[in-house]
């Protein structure tokens, strides 16, 4: 709903232009009817999700009623118990499947709070940025998360995870320190299907001073690749423990690029783009010491893939060939 809502809302800015008399143009009209279809898709998803909700609702007050009748029986068994009865009289039934009543009305609650305010929490991006993760600025906030695919937990055994950045960094790269706290406990997603997550926010970078000079060095302005060409990796950790088993687990993110300033944003995302196109190391940080060419089939199709993130709509045949023809020129 969030994707097509940011859909409605593009089309409507570049498309709809109010107070100008253009009912005869009829590229504008077929412009309005697609905005008013974009707009009767948003109206019903957004009802038949409200729907389903409302359906779900229902069938927890029925469930509610069982289990209140449940608990009058309890509460009658629990009299001739006080009697001499030999009837059962545990609640731990009862108390599960109260949780589980609760733990599903909860979960439509963080449903209808996800539909006003979804949030994007995978690879460390900066907000704002253009749809572009994986290109961090220093002195600019952004966000992290890590996920434990194995929804075994300890719920005795506290367990922290650690975020690391470059812990095998390259030779000749700059350095960089995460301000901020550097662990977080590992706790339950907003929502069942998140399961067991570290969320790491307000992540700031700082690189360190000197941190490419040293003995023989000519100084930072001179490392082996530009700024924009240089990988990083953040990498969790976590003292994992379970029914006496103890390990330390740990993932990494993909490759990003830190820069200082925008005006390096889009040779920076060049980068990513160039890197994810044709690695198939995501921990090849030296990837452009020696980067490969990419085929110009490869290529158009990645390029096609931005134009249709941004506009929803991807490049014809005839724009390839285009763009094949300012790059190759003409066969």
């Amino acid at each position: 709903l969030e994707d097509l809502q940011d859909a409605f809302d593009f089309c409507y800015k570049v498309h709809y232009q109010p107070g100008e008399n253009r009912t005869n143009d009829p590229q504008y009209a077929q412009q309005l009817q697609a905005l008013q279809a974009k707009l009767q898709i948003l109206d019903r998803q957004r009802r038949e999700v409200l729907g389903q909700i409302q359906q779900l609702l229902g069938r927890s007050e029925t469930l509610r009623d069982f289990l209140l009748q449940e608990l009058d029986a309890w509460q009658e068994r629990q009299q001739r118990s006080c009697l001499g009865a030999p009837v059962d009289t545990h609640l731990r039934p009862l108390e599960t499947w109260f949780t589980e009543l609760g733990q599903g009305l909860f979960q439509l609650l963080q449903l209808l709070r996800a539909l006003a305010d979804l949030r994007q929490k995978q690879q460390p991006s900066m907000p704002n940025a253009c749809k572009r993760p994986l290109v961090l600025r220093t002195a600019s906030k952004f966000s992290a998360r890590a996920r434990l695919l194995v929804r075994l937990h300890d719920r005795n055994h506290r367990m922290e995870a650690t975020i690391h950045i470059d812990r095998w960094g390259p030779p000749g790269f700059r350095k960089f320190n995460i301000l901020t706290s550097s662990s977080k406990t590992l706790l339950a997603g907003d929502s069942p299907q998140e399961g067991l997550v570290c969320d790491f926010q307000y992540l700031t970078l700082k690189e360190q001073k000197d941190s490419r000079s040293g003995k023989g060095s000519k100084g930072a302005s001179e490392g082996p690749l530009a700024v924009t060409e240089e990988l990083h990796l953040i990498t969790f950790t976590l003292a994992y423990a379970y029914c006496g088993l103890e390990l330390e687990l740990e993932t990494s993110t993909l490759p990003f690029v830190i820069i200082s300033n925008n005006n390096q944003l889009s040779s920076a995302w060049a980068s990513i783009l160039w890197f994810n196109m044709l690695s198939s190391h995501p921990k090849e940080l030296q990837f452009f010491s020696a980067p490969p060419p990419a085929p110009w089939p490869r290529l158009a199709e990645v390029l096609s893939w931005q134009f249709e993130s941004v506009a929803e709509r991807g490049l014809s045949r005839d724009h390839r060939l285009m763009l094949a023809e300012k790059l190759f020129g003409k066969a």
